[in-house]
């Protein structure tokens, strides 16, 4: 068994080591000893070293103690305040990395389809308000606005030839009226003309009829005369002719007094005519005034019409020339000459260079003080730069609610999610770079209450 641990052998093994390496050493047993004598020479050397070899730990001076231990407690306030004044100061804010610069993008379309003439601009540059951008060939809206031109001066021609109308009828149904009371009047004159002369025949029926009754009797008393002979023949002869002449008489006034009935319910005839007549063109006129005025009117809603198709004949020919609508950047244009362009079809976009604002998706628990009108930062990574802003209007709705395909909570499992709202901040005016700022950089806002 060995003699040693392993301990002890990893102990004298560099210490061998050490010894072979030492000038004027050997490796046999006389060895051993001389190292032996030489450490307990050295053991010896060493209790006999000087003091002033040895450091030694002078204590503290109580003035020394207080001033660290003052120094400390400074210290650990000063970390303390810090801490504090830290942790207030974060709760007078709130910022996000969430955020980028939004701005209007004018998309700009063709009105009308055509044929690209010419484009005016490029990717990239900058344009202004009125500033020509596309053209498009003219060439049939031209032929249009001829057309409607010409329909335009038909209309007003065919109003101005129906507007003497109107007065034209006006006369003529005064006339007619006129003339139709002159027809009454001579109707109601004839009436009465044919009523006297019934009048007439009357009284001389009657009065043929007393002749005759008279005759009649004179006839009777002289037959009986005659037939006594108190007179003669020749005479009763007489009163027999006379007799039958006023019978005749009788007869004679009798049918005129028939005719004159038959004139006079004939003349009333034609008065109830020519009245009726007069009423009717009376009753008719304003109508046949207000049919002369719908035809005016009918022809200058015609010409309202053609006047209308002629402006929008005009509008289509100025839609073939297409200009900038704002001051801004020009982007991705997609127009080449001789494209075959459809109505509506978007050439090019037009990015406002003013008027951006930022758009900060802000945590729903960040918006607990943010209010209107609050002061905001805003740190533009592009530029490195900070500009000032100021919280323009509070989100209506989370983005999820606003998306294309909103989450159904009502399905499945559910985990609970932070929300985000749009805050909208708006650039203060007046402010230095404000012209290089451009929609989708990001921003990293802070809001301050």
């Amino acid at each position: 068994m060995p003699t040693a641990t392993q301990e002890e052998l990893k102990d004298q093994k560099p210490e061998q080591k050490a010894d072979e390496h030492k000038p004027g050493t050997t490796t046999n047993g006389d060895s051993g000893a001389k190292a032996d004598e030489s450490k307990a020479g050295e053991s010896k050397n060493d209790d006999k070293k000087p003091e002033e070899h040895k450091e030694e730990k002078k204590p503290l001076d109580p003035a020394t103690k207080r001033r660290r231990i003052i120094i400390g407690v400074i210290l650990g306030v000063v970390v303390l305040i810090g801490g504090i004044a830290f942790y207030l100061y974060s709760r007078t804010y709130e910022d996000t990395d969430d955020a980028q610069i939004d701005g209007h993008l004018n998309q700009i379309a063709s009105r009308v389809a055509g044929t690209v003439k010419a484009v005016y601009v490029e990717n990239d540059q900058p344009v202004k308000a009125g500033q020509p951008l596309v053209d498009l060939d003219p060439s049939d809206y031209e032929v249009q606005v001829a057309q409607a031109r010409a329909a335009y001066e038909q209309a007003v021609a065919q109003a101005e030839a129906q507007n003497p109308n109107v007065p034209i009828t006006q006369t003529s149904n005064q006339g007619t009226v006129d003339i139709d009371e002159a027809e009454v009047t001579t109707a109601e004159a004839a009436v009465a003309s044919a009523q006297q002369d019934y009048d007439s025949n009357m009284a001389k029926l009657r009065q043929a009829e007393a002749n005759n009754r008279k005759s009649q009797s004179d006839l009777v008393r002289y037959k009986e005369l005659v037939d006594k002979d108190e007179i003669s023949h020749s005479d009763y002869d007489q009163y027999v002719a006379n007799a039958g002449s006023q019978e005749a008489a009788v007869e004679a006034s009798r049918f005129a007094a028939q005719s004159s009935a038959r004139i006079v319910d004939q003349r009333k005839a034609q008065l109830s005519q020519e009245v009726s007549k007069l009423s009717q063109d009376r009753a008719n006129s304003p109508r046949q005034i207000m049919i002369q005025k719908a035809t005016v009117a009918s022809r200058k809603a015609s010409v309202d019409s053609a006047k209308a198709q002629l402006d929008a004949a005009l509008l289509n020919l100025s839609y073939c020339h297409i200009v900038a609508p704002v001051d801004g950047v020009a982007s991705q244009r997609s127009a080449e000459v001789g494209d075959r362009i459809s109505q509506g079809q978007q050439l090019i976009v037009v990015v406002q260079v003013s008027g951006d604002w930022v758009t900060a998706n802000f945590k729903e628990t960040q918006l607990k003080k943010m209010r209107v009108g609050q002061r905001v930062t805003i740190k533009v990574d592009a530029l490195d730069e900070s500009f000032d802003g100021t919280v323009q209007n509070m989100p209506a709705d989370t983005g999820d609610r606003s998306s294309l395909f909103p989450p159904e909570n009502a399905t499945g499992n559910y985990v609970k999610v932070v929300q985000r709202l749009p805050v909208r901040i708006l650039f203060n005016p007046n402010q230095r770079d404000l012209d290089r700022l451009r929609p989708g950089m990001s921003v990293e806002p802070t809001v301050h209450f």
